[in-house]
């Protein structure tokens, strides 16, 4: 509702904490780590589908793993959760290291159509677009920062013809899945404690951050919860963290649940087509790909899509479900005319506002020990490796486009 987001960042390059060649002694430090939530014995294992389910959620991402967490609360229920890519790994855990993940093989390393007004310091001018390809889906790529959205959002949503999705609706639900673990917000009616996901502070921090949140008061700015009642305003970002280490929607929503006998998830199993009837347009299955072999699995009930903003529409027009134009240019038969994708929006990032700090506090690489860093993160939970990807605070800043609200 034209606020605009301003984010502090500790320096240019903060995701080179550790730098790449510290990853070789993580994982060989993450063996004696105990306490974080990666275990390999809580990995969720592959399996091979059957031939029917109840429910087929295609997708095991930011939403496909809260869906199938959910459905298979009812006991006489199956779901089959189908996700492109592998599993999470022990770097995935690392909150500094979200940058070193981009463009390997748990992202689908999508690239935007070139352009003269934006990526214009990228090849061609196309930047490149992260989307989780791994269980957790972009959850596992991104920042971590912990967000909700504005309340105007929701209700205009609703005002659409979308009932249920009012911010008075969803709060409760915001509130279900939380478990806040930082004292000053966890007992307010805007947050929640004993849920699946997990969200706090990071517990380790610069000097910065204060100043950042200090500067905000001074233009009049209140250090405020920007979850809360009132998003305007400077604070201390929180993640989705667990005890210094990523808490992915795959973590917090699939792994306490992995031994219920009703769910079974497939990894490494991309989807290619939803299988609908031409003359009902219920759908009924889905084709999918898994170790180069095409096969197809059978819904009793629905086919729930949660691939996320790019696969989602994707699928949907490898269905014959989209412009009818562009289906018949590409060869795919039309079930249903619909603008499928036609208000595909990104958050456009701005890299601006770099200074140098002349004090010797922000995260620096060559500040910093490799073994003593590591071995603080791996033993006590703590350090700048639990820096939510380099990113300490946050704000939600008036412009001349906000309305008064």
């Amino acid at each position: 509702m034209g606020i605009h987001v301003l984010l502090a960042s500790t320096a240019l390059k903060t995701v080179s904490v550790t730098g790449l060649w510290l990853i070789p002694l993580l994982l060989g430090a993450f063996t004696y780590h105990n306490y974080n939530s990666y275990d390999p014995e809580a990995k969720v294992h592959d399996k091979e589908p059957g031939r029917e389910y109840d429910f087929i959620v295609v997708g095991g991402g930011s939403a496909g793993a809260v869906v199938a967490n959910r459905l298979t609360e009812v006991s006489n229920w199956n779901v089959l959760l189908l996700e492109g890519g592998p599993d999470e790994n022990e770097i995935t855990d690392v909150p500094s290291l979200a940058g070193y993940l981009q463009l390997t093989k748990l992202d689908w390393q999508y690239k935007t159509e070139p352009t003269a007004y934006a990526c214009l310091g990228f090849k061609k001018h196309r930047c490149s677009w992260p989307r989780g390809k791994v269980l957790g889906g972009s959850s596992v790529l991104n920042y971590m920062i912990y967000v909700r959205g504005n309340r105007n959002d929701f209700d205009q949503w609703e005002s659409f013809g979308n009932p249920g999705w009012s911010y008075k609706d969803v709060l409760p639900y915001f509130i279900k899945s939380e478990d806040n673990r930082n004292p000053y917000l966890a007992n307010n009616k805007y947050h929640g404690t004993g849920g699946y996901l997990t969200v706090q502070e990071a517990p380790w921090r610069t000097p910065l951050v204060a100043a950042f949140v200090e500067s905000g008061v001074e233009l009049g700015y209140d250090n405020r919860d920007i979850n809360g009642e009132i998003q305007t305003g400077f604070m201390i970002a929180q993640g989705t963290i667990r005890r210094g280490s990523r808490c992915s929607t795959a973590k917090a929503f699939l792994r306490p649940v992995r031994t219920r006998r009703n769910l079974d998830i497939s990894l490494n199993s991309q989807a290619t087509r939803i299988l609908i009837n031409p003359i009902t347009l219920k759908a009924y299955g889905v084709e999918y790909v898994k170790h180069g072999i095409k096969r197809v699995v059978y819904a009793r009930k629905e086919v729930i899509l949660s691939s996320g903003a790019i696969n989602s529409p994707q699928l949907l027009m490898l269905s014959g479900i989209g412009p009818k134009d562009h289906l018949r240019n590409v060869g795919i038969r039309v079930l249903k005319d619909l603008p499928v994708g036609e208000n595909l929006q990104d958050h456009v990032g701005v890299g601006g506002l770099t200074f140098l700090v002349d004090k010797p506090v922000s995260i620096v690489q060559n500040r910093f020990q490799a073994f003593p860093v590591t071995m603080n993160y791996v033993v006590n939970e703590r350090g700048p490796m639990t820096v939510l990807g380099g990113l300490e605070g946050i704000a939600f800043v008036n412009t001349k486009y906000a309305n008064s609200s």
